[in-house]
C-alpha cells in the first residue's frame, strides 16, 4: 500500500513541557509516554500503546477495568473525568492510600 506511512505504536512529537523518560505527556488529544527526557519544545519520541506504571492520584483507589484519564495540570493519571483527556483502562487494583502513587495503566491511543 503505498500510502501506508508506520505502524503507529510510537511517534516524535515536540515536548509540550520538559519530560523525563517515563514520564506522561499530553499534545493536543494524543497522550503517550516519553521514551527519553526532552526539554520543553524538544522532540521525543512517544509510546502511544503498551502497558506502563503512571503516577496516579494518591487519594483514589483504582480497580481493574476503571477508565483511566490524564490531569494535565498536575501530571498525573486519575478517574476523574472531568476537565481530563481519556488515556487508557487500569489493569490492575491498586488502593489509594498516601503511598499508593503508582497505577498500572493500558493505553488505548489517542482517542
Amino acid at each position: 500500500m503505498k500510502n501506508y506511512v508506520q505502524p503507529g505504536n510510537t511517534i516524535t512529537l515536540a515536548a509540550p513541557y520538559a519530560v523525563a523518560s517515563g514520564d506522561g505527556l499530553l499534545v493536543g488529544s494524543i497522550f503517550g509516554v516519553a521514551s527519553g527526557d526532552a526539554a520543553s519544545g524538544e522532540s521525543v519520541e512517544v509510546a502511544l500503546v503498551g502497558v506502563f506504571d503512571l503516577k496516579k492520584v494518591a487519594s483514589q483507589t483504582w480497580s481493574a477495568g476503571d477508565k483511566v484519564y490524564w490531569d494535565n495540570t498536575n501530571k498525573e493519571a486519575t478517574k476523574t473525568a472531568t476537565g481530563n483527556t481519556a488515556v487508557g483502562v487500569a489493569v490492575e487494583a491498586v488502593a489509594g492510600g498516601a503511598g499508593d502513587l503508582i497505577g498500572r495503566v493500558r493505553l488505548n491511543g489517542s482517542f
